[in-house]
């Protein structure tokens, strides 16, 4: 009982550091999400509140923290550009609702299913976009579009950072921040205890407030003031095609996000693993008071995940209580969010943006397959080149073609004796991706003698291959010497 008794106080003393940690490096990361979507920054604390007081008492992963994410970024600013904010409520609770939905179907493990290298290109999509955005923000300037139309305009971007003196101030601190970022990890573990991205913000605000530094700092409206829950006219808006299309890519991609968070999360503990059915169930619950509280959408994040589990933290209580902390710095001191310098927070964003280009992976990912290196690029590109779903979308009919031309191997065998009957058998799986390498050797057979096919060593032969056979034989037979002797065998 006392032994017992006294690994329950070590769990809980752990929990309440590993809490105190997330809380520090979760802090700065949902100010600069909110700020990134262009919404105010106290609807980032909002989901990052839901995130540990809701989401992390509900089962499925115990260590897993969730809260807003810079892979939805993206996503949020293009809905918030193209519908107003009032729209955010209802896309959030409608994709939380469908996220309950596919949760109590027990679809959660099969999220498990989507290509890899489908989502490794997702991700390094979203980075690109990010950076190319939050390049302006450095500046304390604004992105004159998305993906291509950012990176076109960074030539001007750079003119016009040289001949303002606010605009230099701003990369400055900016730049300073990111290079904090990247010195600090290369630093002792102990001096790691606190988090890279609060100290190097924590640098900027101080420098900013202490030099009384020319530039953009964070809006702050207050906590009750930034909620704006969605009302009817907003549920009214359901009806409009490009509205459900972004609830689509929210569930989508939230969902995944948060399943291979959890699978990644498995591997850093041994304790309990995730339940991924409950676990999505867990982040529809959080997604749906976000929705209903006007605020950005959730996700499980990855880097909030591993400081939680590398801090130490044994149960959920971690998560819990990181959700009070951000509850308690919302309520107490929202003024301090008022004077950090929004240059800081894009400084923070390039930083996160860069960590999900998959630079280290990418090469020996294209010497061992090559096939999922073309995926991943494709993805990324087409993200950049039209938008986050559309990209998606294109990845996975990638993924799927590659798959299936993969599988569909076929060997063809000739047996010609050089007078009589020409006997040809085919093995493997005969699908129509590979017609045309069937169709090439068969035309090659001589036309004037009768040929015999054995499809007996088919695993596979699909509707398309057998209609090409079937009437390649017939004309054969037709062409024949001797016809009668021309024949289709399974």
């Amino acid at each position: 009982m006392t032994s017992s008794f006294s690994t329950l106080r070590s769990a809980l003393r752990t929990d309440f550091t590993s809490s105190l940690v997330v809380f520090l490096v979760a802090l700065p990361l949902c100010v600069g999400v909110a700020v990134a979507s262009d919404v105010p920054a106290e609807l980032g604390l909002i989901t990052g509140i839901v995130g540990g007081l809701i989401t992390g008492l509900l089962p499925g992963s115990s260590l897993q923290v969730s809260g807003p994410a810079a892979g939805l970024t993206v996503l949020v600013l293009t809905l918030v550009q193209d519908y107003g904010l009032t729209a955010l409520g209802v896309v959030v609770l409608a994709c939380g609702l469908l996220q309950l939905a596919l949760g109590a179907l027990k679809l959660g493990r099969f999220f498990r299913a989507i290509s890899l290298s489908v989502v490794h290109g997702m991700l390094a999509g979203i980075g690109l976009v990010l950076v190319a955005g939050q390049i302006y923000a450095l500046a304390d300037g604004k992105a004159p579009g998305a993906g291509l139309s950012s990176l076109a305009g960074l030539p001007r971007l750079a003119l016009d950072v040289v001949r303002s003196g606010p605009a230099l101030t701003a990369v400055g601190i900016g730049a300073a921040t990111v290079l904090i970022m990247v010195l600090w990890k290369r630093l002792p573990g102990r001096a790691q205890l606190l988090p890279g991205p609060l100290v190097a913000v924590g640098a900027a605000t101080a420098a900013t407030v202490i030099f009384d530094l020319p530039v953009k700092r964070v809006q702050v409206r207050g906590l009750l003031e930034a909620i704006q829950p969605p009302g009817g006219a907003d549920f009214a808006r359901l009806s409009e095609v490009g509205l459900l299309a972004t609830i689509v890519a929210f569930t989508l991609i939230a969902s995944a996000e948060s399943l291979f968070s959890a699978a990644a999360v498995d591997r850093l503990h041994d304790g309990p693993k995730t339940d991924y059915d409950k676990e999505l169930m867990a982040q529809g619950a959080g997604n749906t008071v976000c929705g209903l509280l006007g605020a950005l959408p959730m996700t499980a994040v990855i880097v909030r995940s591993a400081a939680n589990v590398q801090a130490g933290a044994r149960t959920k209580v971690s998560r819990v209580l990181h959700g009070f902390w951000l509850l308690l710095f919302a309520a107490l001191l929202p003024a301090v969010l008022g004077v950090i310098p929004t240059a800081a927070l894009a400084g923070v964003l390039v930083h996160a943006g860069f960590k999900l280009l998959p630079t280290k992976e990418l090469r020996p990912l294209w010497r061992e397959h090559r096939g999922e290196a073309v995926v991943l690029v494709v993805t990324a590109g087409a993200i950049l080149v039209t938008n986050m779903f559309e990209g998606v979308l294109i990845g996975l009919a990638m993924a799927v073609v590659k798959a299936a031309w993969e599988t569909s191997q076929v060997h063809i065998e000739v047996e010609d004796r050089g007078e009589g009957l020409v006997r040809v058998r085919i093995f493997g799986n005969a699908t129509f991706l590979r017609l045309p390498r069937i169709l090439d050797a068969l035309e090659q057979l001589p036309t004037d003698r009768p040929i015999e096919l054995n499809l007996a060593g088919l695993r596979h032969l699909d509707h398309a291959c057998m209609s090409a056979l079937q009437i390649w034989s017939d004309q054969h037979n037709a062409l024949t010497v001797q016809p009668d002797r021309t024949a289709v065998t399974a």
